[in-house]
């Protein structure tokens, strides 16, 4: 399942790829070519825009403005598992990432993180690395509440 979030919707797009769905964001596009570009790469249109879903020939209307309500209507709405794929895509570019050495992260992320970290992982296209850190938890305790819900 793949999907096309709109210019309003950027964090959500952000939390689904951190789920691991394959989320593209329509930022500065019109609708047509919203609709263009999620005819073309098979995107359900997740928007905040009445007209846009109206017109997409698959969308979601969201109307909650709180990324939480947001994100637990869209894993409801399609029924996504989550915990398979967790950060599996990058956040910015959307494309898969790739597990590296912790030698391949030496120099590329904070000296701390390097000495107390085992597991990275690196975007193939911008490079950016990811690691479990502290904001880890955060994430975890979000999708936890959506989960129960």
């Amino acid at each position: 399942m793949k999907f096309l979030c709109d210019e309003m919707l950027g964090t959500l797009a952000k939390w689904l790829r951190i789920l691991g769905y394959d989320t593209a964001y329509a930022k500065q596009m019109n609708d047509e070519e919203i609709i263009n570009m999620a005819r073309k790469e098979g995107r359900i249109v997740i928007t905040r825009d009445k007209l846009l879903a109206r017109k997409a020939d698959e969308s979601l209307y969201i109307e909650e403005k709180e990324l939480e309500k947001q994100l637990k209507k869209v894993v409801e709405y399609f029924n996504l598992e989550i915990g398979e794929n967790i950060l599996s895509r990058c956040t910015i570019c959307n494309i898969p990432v790739e597990r590296i050495k912790k030698e391949e992260a030496k120099g590329k992320v904070p000296e701390y993180v390097w000495e107390h970290t085992e597991i990275f992982w690196r975007c193939k296209k911008c490079g950016r690395i990811y690691w479990l850190g502290s904001h880890w938890q955060n994430m975890e305790e979000m999708i936890k509440r959506i989960e129960e819900e």
